[in-house]
């Protein structure tokens, strides 16, 4: 196995942990402020670690990306992603609530990630399948 797959797939467990982890945070009782910002902590670990990963993917594939914006087009393009908008929509939320912090904006951004939260589940699972059955 060459170093770039090793590599993919140690991206790939990362995710995978990261999703079981934003999981576990989404079924907490969100009235504690506590559990608020630890879960909009975990999304933007985990989408930071989607697109890293995603763009690892397309790099196998021969697709090179730069940016995030890039490699979620590029997934999308591929097939890997269901809705283009809605991934481009969950790093502008995660760039929000980095760069600020707001009690409503997090709120807000809160109810989006229970939306997002079965296709970034989707993704991960679709993802991890294509490209450990091969490395078994």
């Amino acid at each position: 196995m060459d170093v770039n797959h090793r590599k993919l797939l140690n991206s790939l467990n990362n995710l995978k942990l990261a999703v079981t982890r934003l999981e576990e945070a989404l079924s907490e009782d969100a009235t504690n402020p506590l559990i608020v910002d630890g879960t909009i902590q975990r999304f933007e670990f985990t989408i930071e670690l989607f697109w890293k990963t995603l763009k690892r993917a397309l790099q196998s594939e021969g697709i090179e990306t730069k940016t995030p914006k890039e490699a979620l087009k590029e997934a999308y393009q591929a097939g890997w992603l269901n809705d283009e908008s809605a991934w481009l929509q969950m790093l502008k939320d995660r760039n929000e609530t980095s760069h600020t912090y707001n009690e409503e904006l997090a709120r807000e951004i809160l109810a989006h990630i229970h939306q997002y939260f079965p296709e970034m589940k989707r993704v991960s699972e679709f993802v991890l399948n294509k490209y450990q059955e091969g490395s078994s």
